[in-house]
């Protein structure tokens, strides 16, 4: 489970930094504290400790948030937001939930539920882990309604390709090893980049892949039971490899310099 969620402190100043983001610089200690029903000394203990980590910025009684608290802020959202997504995949008891047709498929008719290439898919077979009952029925390859689903539905999380590459001033997407990069794309679900240079180099071998929100898409991705690929830059790459041991995500990395 992410930190936030575990740790009262952590919980205690995202929604302390919320309250003044969402009040401005005017409100008041005590107003916070009613507001979070805790204690206006539990709220000073907080702001000092905010200040102290630079977080929070205070002028006698008005109050901002730095650069560094809102840096904080989007994190932890980023954190949230991708538990948020596991936890939807892995709550069944949803009272409808989507899946695509393996088959022509009846309303009321049981059936099995199987995650495949990151994509959830009912079918006639009742035999799978997870079951459930056609709330709307379609034909093979629609999207229809399931309820009453019962099981879980087996999901093994994947696993992240990093590519690195150098930085611009060290040669950039002219030192990438090209017979490398095609080799790591074959048969990829799901290719991104993070970086210029990587976005050149991956331009050049014409293949398709996301390059906004891409540490997300590929950590999504790997949630999803897939084995997507990061082309990064090698300046962005600690920060990349920090998030997927942060949300518990294996991974594997190969420099692609041409020597």
């Amino acid at each position: 489970m992410i930190e936030i969620l575990r740790n009262k402190n952590q919980t205690t100043r995202f929604l302390i930094l919320v309250e003044i983001a969402a009040g401005g610089p005017g409100i008041q200690q005590k107003e916070i504290a009613r507001r979070l029903d805790i204690t206006p000394q539990a709220v000073s203990d907080y702001m000092a400790q905010l200040a102290q980590a630079g977080m929070v910025i205070s002028e006698g009684r008005s109050h901002k948030i730095s650069s560094e608290g809102v840096n904080w802020i989007i994190r932890r959202l980023r954190e949230l937001g991708n538990y948020s997504a596991f936890v939807q995949r892995a709550v069944t008891d949803i009272s409808v939930c989507t899946a695509i047709a393996e088959g022509d498929l009846r309303e009321g008719q049981e059936v099995g539920l199987k995650m495949k290439d990151g994509v959830l898919y009912a079918s006639g077979r009742t035999d799978s882990e997870a079951t459930g009952t056609v709330a709307f029925a379609g034909k093979s390859g629609e999207d229809i309604g399931v309820i009453s689903i019962e099981g879980i539905v087996p999901l093994k999380v994947g696993r992240v390709t990093i590519l690195r590459v150098p930085e611009a001033q060290r040669g950039g997407s002219r030192k990438v090893d090209s017979g490398q990069l095609r080799t790591h794309l074959k048969g990829r679900p799901l290719a991104a980049a993070i970086g210029l240079e990587s976005i050149v180099a991956l331009r050049k071998e014409g293949a398709s892949f996301y390059m906004y929100g891409a540490a997300e898409a590929a950590i999504e991705a790997a949630m999803s039971g897939l084995n997507p690929l990061v082309v990064c830059v090698e300046n962005e790459t600690s920060d990349l490899i920090a998030r997927l041991e942060k949300d518990r995500i294996s991974y594997e990395l190969f420099d692609i310099e041409a020597s």
